[in-house]
């Protein structure tokens, strides 16, 4: 099953759409497969290139979603986390609230990166939120100490169906 999705970036005015492949659906998460399809980008910390495949957990009762991604050879690359509202999932889409407060976690586990807290501190939360503000901070303490304790969600089964090993 298609499923679109929709990251909102409130920040810088945008919205950020893509299509991907439902593989998992609970009541509260959706497990969906992307493929990197824009030009390749340099973060300094990874490099997303064609053909990268995102494996995505997207939760409508956590304040985050996680990205597993692997080259196009099917090599683990990291985990990139963001700080999120709750997902919001209708039957085949996902719509999603950046809070431009991210994670990136090598995938030996040993570089652990506080991304975009400018952003963050721009969206002004602190005032005009202070509930949303406060639980995004303690969501990104809680993604850190599942990151330290090698403790972020896998996708070897699906990388084995997808690139037949």
């Amino acid at each position: 099953m298609i499923i679109r999705v929709r990251l909102i970036k409130p920040l810088k005015n945008k919205i950020i759409t893509y299509e991907s492949e439902l593989l998992k659906r609970t009541e509260t998460s959706l497990l969906i497969h992307a493929r990197w399809q824009q030009a390749r980008l340099d973060l300094d910390y990874v490099v997303f290139e064609p053909g990268d495949n995102f494996f995505e957990y997207f939760y409508s009762d956590r304040w985050y979603s996680i990205y597993i991604i692997y080259s196009a050879k099917w090599q683990l690359k990291g985990w990139y986390c963001n700080v999120t509202r709750p997902a919001i999932f209708t039957e085949n889409r996902i719509e999603s609230e950046d809070l431009e407060l991210d994670l990136f976690v090598s995938a030996d586990y040993q570089k652990i990166f506080v991304l975009d807290e400018d952003e963050f501190a721009a969206r002004g939360l602190e005032s005009s939120d202070p509930g949303a503000y406060q639980t995004a901070l303690a969501t990104l303490a809680e993604l850190q100490e599942r990151a330290m304790q090698g403790n972020l969600p896998t996708a070897e089964k699906w990388v084995r169906q997808l690139c037949k090993v």
